[in-house]
């Protein structure tokens, strides 16, 4: 299936307002999620169920690890010799600031993506809210509407001041956008939908605005536009800081949970790994983990995520942690209510711990 009326936009171009270890040398986009997958997999997945075969992914400046692991499309059916996957650039440092995602400085720097397309619209997502969503349902809304921008959202089920929230008028027209939501508001999912006229035509009108944010931009102009909203019902996961990034992902832990993200009908694809399965030892115990293919279990797993490559040798014990790919947990060592980033060892008979509430964050050992 190919979608005759849309291309694709993904920018991976901001970062965490609030330091971490987690992304000192990779950005948003390619943080390891859920053991298997990179938080990219999911808005690249959702254009490719949809049958968007153009996609322009915005690259931030620590490009290197979105590059080598979405290389050149394949896994989502993107190396085609017409449209395909594109790998546009962003401009230095993107942007840090609270909810901004789509920085028009990025947009009017890749107008050529747009002039080069046919399709009558663009769809535009960031990479940091996670969900698993049907964009032909929303694209096909969005042409009966006649509105210029479709904006996606679904209700707030906690607070965050990470997050733009929509203020929402009569039939569904977006009046305003702000920083920061509160439970129960209308959370912006970093996903629209727009006419790619109008999209050149903003890019020509707003070309001195281009620092800021493209709804900060166009912010005077929603009542010409005519900005509409779609309601989304189903699960968002919104990855915003170390904080947020660990609850969710032991929220998942949860198979009800799970289920609303990964759907038979609508597989989240990920670059594939050629790497045998799990070797479960006769010493090991593990309960209520996600376990990735190539780890080698002799130890105890509880309520942890493993990627894949990790090591629990006999004696070490594991509990409420994220282990990234290739660490070694030796023998007699015990980590609990941590995020383990890749390639480390934690030595044999030492403890790493952290509490619910101040989870202890391991940063990435040198190879």
């Amino acid at each position: 299936m190919i979608n005759r009326k849309a291309i694709g936009y993904i920018t991976a171009n901001y970062t965490c307002r609030e330091q971490s270890v987690l992304l000192e040398d990779r950005p948003f986009a390619s943080l390891p999620f859920i053991g298997r997958y990179r938080l990219i997999d999911f808005p690249l997945s959702n254009m490719m169920n949809a049958g968007i075969k153009t996609v322009g992914v915005v690259m931030p400046g620590n490009y290197r690890s979105l590059i080598d692991h979405i290389g050149s499309g394949k896994d989502w059916m993107l190396d085609r010799k017409m449209g395909g996957l594109f790998l546009v650039p962003g401009n230095p440092y993107g942007t840090s600031r609270r909810g901004m995602r789509f920085l028009l400085r990025d947009i009017i720097s890749n107008k050529v993506l747009f002039q080069r397309s046919d399709k009558p619209y663009v769809v535009m997502c960031g990479s940091n809210v996670v969900f698993n969503i049907d964009l032909n349902q929303i694209i096909d809304a969005h042409a009966s509407s006649g509105a210029g921008i479709t904006m996606v959202y679904c209700k707030a089920e906690r607070a965050h001041e990470d997050v733009t929230s929509l203020v929402i008028g009569d039939a569904g027209r977006v009046q305003s956008v702000k920083s920061g939501c509160q439970f129960g508001d209308n959370k912006f999912l970093d996903c629209f939908i727009i006419n790619r006229q109008l999209l050149l035509e903003i890019i020509d009108q707003y070309a001195t605005a281009d620092y800021m944010d493209f709804f900060e931009a166009i912010a005077g102009d929603f009542a010409r536009v005519d900005v509409c909203s779609y309601e989304f019902k189903g699960m968002a996961v919104g990855i915003f800081d170390e904080t947020s990034f660990y609850k969710r992902s032991m929220e998942l832990l949860n198979p009800d949970v799970a289920d609303k993200l990964f759907m038979p009908d609508r597989p989240i694809m990920t670059k594939a790994h050629d790497v045998p399965p799990v070797k479960y030892a006769a010493t090991c115990h593990v309960c209520n983990s996600l376990i990735s293919s190539g780890c080698n279990i002799n130890g105890t797993v509880r309520n942890s995520i493993l990627s894949r490559g990790v090591i629990v040798e006999n004696g070490a014990s594991v509990t409420n942690s994220i282990i990234m790919q290739d660490c070694v947990i030796k023998s007699g060592a015990r980590v609990e209510n941590a995020i383990v980033d890749k390639n480390n060892v934690v030595p044999a008979n030492t403890e790493l711990r952290g509490t619910p509430e101040a989870i202890l964050v391991l940063p990435k050992a040198p190879l």
